[in-house]
């Protein structure tokens, strides 16, 4: 199982990044799939996810900023993430789980993308 983010980088306070995830190694479409972050010296947590049949959650802290999508032809994960701020300087992780993916883990993850927001 792989599951390869990437799309993460440096943007300024107000801007917009998409990171994204390719999967591969287990059929995509059974899985439910999410976006973890962690920050230094914080708790990984649990910022969005998309459940099979298109179902999507979001996290407190996204606050209608950020959107989840799934690309099932592409085996590829999305989220778009606008009006940055520094608070939300984290690594980023994708993860699978069936049939969903819980708060404080899943079954997959992969390696993290870094998104370093400045003032």
């Amino acid at each position: 199982v792989q599951l390869q983010a990437s799309g993460g980088g440096l943007v300024q306070a107000g801007g917009s990044l998409r990171p994204s995830c390719a999967a591969s190694g287990f059929t995509f479409d059974d899985y439910a799939i999410g976006w973890y972050r962690q920050a230094p010296g914080k708790e990984r947590e649990l910022l969005a996810s998309i459940s099979s049949d298109g179902s999507t959650m979001y996290g407190d802290s996204v606050g209608g900023r950020f959107t989840i999508s799934r690309d099932n032809a592409k085996n590829t994960l999305y989220l778009q993430m606008n009006n940055l701020g520094p608070e939300d300087t984290a690594v980023y992780y994708c993860a699978a789980d069936r049939p969903t993916i819980a708060t404080t883990s899943a079954q997959y993850y992969g390696q993290g993308t870094l998104v370093t927001v400045s003032s």
